[in-house]
């Protein structure tokens, strides 16, 4: 249970920071950080568990027939990432307190962070591989929010879709990748896929399964070729860069390669995707560090460069490597976060990040000086830092799988530490020299606790670095072993191994990057070049948008080619694919055996749907002439397809479709003032045009065509014998384990509720949709103010306002209409809603009739006599609904039951006798609550603008004109 809470929580305070007043950073940030360090305790907590090796499990069920269930497990590796992101985000928290600007719209940053940070413990605690991808998405979404926070500024907007775009695509590769190792696994359940890797490592699929889980984790953690979009994140906050490039975002790919380690690892294709990947990311990334002149520039590359480091250690494939990759993410974390940070108090302090125009700084931030040199010593992997052991055991791994003849991996680690030494000397030269302040000329050191995340970061590398095996150890130990199990080789975190390979490699790229340094310095004018040497060619942010632009101008040719800004062309293209998708399902078709004949068909039937048909094609010559004729036609095919579910002995389909005619009919009646105006056959030129009557005739075909394959789809289907339906299951299943004779109400409110959430849900969504594309051009309550002069006297209902008492009598009359039929019509929603589970009826239909009620009420007595009366407030009727529905299906989850689980319970009370009260009963209360809701606030949003739009004798044009501004 403490999994699910882990998950939950910061979730929960992502929604609370997000409506707490704007402006007040104390509260937001206190209530953040009580978040993050409540997960920490949490989390810290298990510690003794994880630490003998036992693996945390909980499970939710879902779809258990399907192996989808909601399944969070922490084992080594788990608890120590997320020990990583709650830890980390708990001193960024306090960190951004005092960065960001009483400006800002700080609940939205901490709101953002949070879900962020609920994001990414999703992934690494998932046990199951689909949730896995579904939290993987989210932290590209959540990201994308966090580095476009700044959304007025041009390249925040830029960075954050273009790390939005790379990450979402390599998730989608991720996606198609799981769920072929699924396919492979038997299992998406990770225990499962965990122990089935010889199955999955000769399997022919595994390349396939390979290339695109490497995909996906390759454009999360920024490898090669896909390591561009970093640098252009940097446009987010300080305290966002920190986060995201230090402990999270860009360590999911890690992650993920370490849990899936067991499963992919160990084969020549692994260590050439991987391992090449890791070389060409760390050398790129360190040798275009050494060239930016913007500090985060710098550390985004030297990120970059880790990262590709870290990719190295896991290409190699052994399992040491696996330990120091392990290792060297926590130490990356550590200083990288440290060093972030400090970049922000020299921006915060100095109004600039410019390595061109800062100098001296130790002058006046002597202790953000010292702290930062010492985390950019961690970086370049100085002794007694904790960087230098994890290098150093990344340089015992290249010269394991090197040799005298393929010295290329020893090679490349050296030369990688060189460039890590030249970019930390290029880093900390801002601290020495001249004094040059930048924009502000009295800088001076931060507040105590916004330096204290810093030091506590940099204490760490020192304890790391000194006493490795007390501090770290036990911690390292679980998580390796969480990951290579019975292969966990015997290792030393001891500071001093003697004179060895290893520490000369690693003497070797000090010396010798020092000296690079002070050779650049002198010889290529670091401080004035703009160009990198030899990969200022190479583009990856000129490809990337040379692409969009490609893509862009491709879609805009294809909208030329086949949009148009007619209703008719796109659904001609529509019916025609359609068309074209069913030619070759045409010999999937059963042969139909079964010949028509005169005798078998029913004639008051047929002519049923003669008189459809003929409202239908009748509707189709109308729409040319006149809107609303069309529209009464079209609802008498409505009617007729009523009577044939009713004739098909389906009544809660014919009492569906009836009243959904009904509400439809009337909203389209108010939505037809919305259609463009016609354009005269004059202005187009066809008059009687032989091309008018070839394309309708054209039309013509199609249409029946298309009815014609329906029509043929629907007779196969129904002449079926019954032993090849479905229908046989419900029928049965519906009382005993549906606890209702109504098989349809059964089937959306049991059977198929997920289905049914789903369409609710949707439906919202639209009505929301169509409020929100309204709203803007509904009038202001003091544009119905009007004179009395100006007032309709046609219709007073139409200029009542909210509150106002009615001054004549035409109220009067219709209100006493309404008093008797409202009652009567929520009688009867309730009575079928009562019903629905056993005869025709349910929380669909109920919401129908009674928003029909309502609905009656707006025509007969006006928008602003209801609403001065009726406290409509149909947000909370969708939400309540919404929220409804899901908590019911949750509440199975207590009794250990799969989610939207339903139960019938019976009771015996005295003169009602035995009552059956099954669980569906709150999910259709749900499903009425969403209908009511979502149908007002279709209307109520079209009424007003009837309202608006009503004609008033007398008022000027330019009144008129003044209010449409409006």
């Amino acid at each position: 249970m403490l999994l699910l809470l882990l998950i939950i929580l910061p979730f929960f305070g992502a929604m609370a920071a997000a409506c707490m007043p704007a402006h007040a950073r104390n509260r937001e940030a206190w209530f953040a950080a009580a978040i993050a360090l409540m997960g920490l305790v949490i989390t810290l907590s298990q510690y003794e568990v994880i630490s003998e090796g036992t693996v945390l499990r909980y499970e939710l069920a879902w779809l258990a027939s399907f192996d989808l269930n909601l399944v969070f497990r922490m084992d080594g590796l788990a608890w120590l990432f997320t020990v990583l992101i709650q830890g980390i985000c708990l001193l960024v928290v306090l960190y951004a307190r005092y960065y960001m600007s009483p400006k800002d719209p700080v609940p939205r940053f901490f709101a953002f962070l949070l879900a962020f940070m609920g994001a990414m413990q999703g992934v690494v605690l998932s046990g199951n591989l689909i949730q896995l991808v579904m939290f993987w998405e989210l932290t590209s979404l959540t990201s994308f929010l966090l580095i476009g926070y700044w959304h007025h500024r041009p390249d925040a907007r830029r960075g954050a879709r273009m790390a939005f775009t790379v990450t979402a695509i390599g998730g989608l590769c991720l996606l198609a990748g799981v769920l072929l190792l699924g396919h492979i696994a038997g299992s998406y359940d990770l225990d499962k896929v965990l122990v089935a890797g010889d199955i999955i490592r000769a399997h022919p699929w595994y390349l396939p399964t390979l290339v695109l889980i490497a995909l996906g984790a390759l454009t999360k953690s920024a490898q090669f070729p896909f390591h561009f979009w970093l640098p252009h994140a940097m446009a987010a906050p300080t305290p966002v860069s920190a986060y995201l490039h230090s402990a999270t975002m860009v360590k999911a790919g890690i992650f993920l390669l370490m849990r899936l380690w067991p499963v992919l690892a160990g084969t020549p294709e692994w260590t050439w995707i991987i391992g090449t990947a890791g070389v060409c990311t760390m050398l790129i990334g360190a040798f275009l560090a050494i060239f930016q002149h913007d500090l985060k520039g710098l550390l985004a590359y030297s990120t970059i460069s880790h990262l590709g480091l870290i990719t190295c250690l896991l290409g190699i494939g052994t399992p040491l490597a696996m330990v120091a990759a392990i290792f060297h993410t926590l130490n990356h974390a550590t200083f990288k976060a440290s060093l972030f940070m400090a970049v922000g108090i020299i921006d915060h302090e100095t109004g600039t990040r410019d390595m061109r125009t800062l100098s001296g700084l130790r002058r006046v931030l002597p202790y953000t000086a010292t702290l930062a040199v010492v985390a950019s010593a961690a970086m370049a992997g100085v002794p007694l830092l904790n960087g230098f052991l994890s290098k150093e055991m990344f340089f015992a791994e290249a010269l394991l799988v090197g040799s005298a003849s393929n010295w290329w991996m020893s090679a490349a680690a050296v030369l990688m530490g060189i460039f890590g030494v030249a970019y930390s000397l290029r880093f900390i030269q801002v601290f020495f020299g001249l004094l040059q302040s930048g924009d502000n000329p009295t800088p001076h050191e931060p507040p105590r606790w916004m330096r204290f995340p810093v030091e506590l970061l940099v204490l760490c590398c020192l304890i790391v670095g000194i006493l490795p095996e007390l501090s770290i150890g036990v911690m390292l130990d679980a998580a390796a072993q969480s990951v290579l199990g019975e292969a966990l080789p015997e290792y030393s975190l001891a500071i001093w191994h003697g004179v060895n390979l290893p520490l000369i490699m690693s003497m070797l790229a000090f010396v010798g990057g020092v000296l690079f340094y002070l050779w650049l310095k002198l010889r290529c004018n670091l401080q004035q070049r703009d160009k990198v040497p030899l990969l200022h060619h190479l583009n990856g942010k000129e490809a990337y948008e040379t692409t969009m632009l490609l893509l862009a101008a491709g879609a805009a040719r294809l909208e030329r080619l086949f949009g148009t800004r007619r209703l008719q062309p796109q659904l001609l293209l529509i019916v025609l694919c359609g068309l074209a998708a069913c030619v070759p399902l045409w010999w999937l078709l059963p042969q139909v055996s079964t010949s028509l004949s005169l005798s078998n068909i029913s004639w008051p039937f047929a002519m049923l749907w003669l008189v459809g048909s003929a409202c239908a094609i009748t509707a189709a010559w109308q729409a040319k002439f006149h809107r609303l004729a069309a529209l009464i036609l079209v609802g008498g095919t409505g009617i007729i397809t009523s009577l044939t579910f009713m004739w098909l002995s389906a009544p809660d389909l014919a009492l569906t479709q009836l009243m959904v005619e009904t509400v439809t009919a009337i909203l389209l009646l108010l939505g037809l003032r919305w259609l463009p105006a016609r354009i005269s056959a004059d202005k187009l030129n066809l008059v009687a045009s032989n091309t008018d009557k070839l394309r309708r005739v054209r039309d013509l075909i199609i249409a029946i065509g298309a009815g014609a394959i329906l029509a043929l789809v629907s007779y196969i289907i129904l002449i079926q014998p019954d032993n090849q339906t479905i229908s046989l299951f419900f029928l049965e299943k519906s009382l005993p384990e549906g606890g209702g004779s109504n098989v349809v109400n059964v089937l959306l409110v049991d059977f198929r509720n997920l289905d049914t959430l789903g369409e609710i849900t949707v439906l919202s969504i639209v009505a929301l949709t169509v409020y929100a594309l309204l709203r803007r051009f509904r009038p202001a309550v003091e544009s119905m103010k009007m004179p009395p002069q100006q007032r309709n006297p046609i219709d007073p209902a139409v200029n009542q306002l909210p509150g106002e008492q009615a001054t004549t009598g035409y109220l009067q009359v219709p209100a006493v209409y309404l008093r008797l039929l409202l009652p009567i019509i929520s009688v009867v929603a309730v009575y079928f809603f009562m019903r629905g589970h056993n005869l025709p009826g349910g929380g669909f239909i109920a919401g129908l009739v009674f928003s029909v009620g309502l609905i009656i009420q707006y025509m007969l007595a006006g928008t602003a006599w209801v609403e001065a009366r009726l406290k409509m407030q149909p947000h909370r009727w969708i939400s309540f609904g919404l929220a409804l529905a899901a908590v019911t299906g949750m509440g199975a989850w207590a009794f250990g039951y799969p989610f939207l689980t339903t139960h019938t319970a019976h009771i015996t009370l005295p003169f009602f006798g035995e009552l059956h009260l099954p669980s569906a009963f709150l999910f259709d209360l749900g499903v009425f609550a969403v209908v009511v809701g979502t149908t007002m606030l279709i209307l109520i949003a079209l009424a007003h603008q009837a309202v608006r739009s009503h004609r008033i004798p007398g008022q000027s044009n330019e009144y008129r004109a003044q209010q449409e501004t409006r």
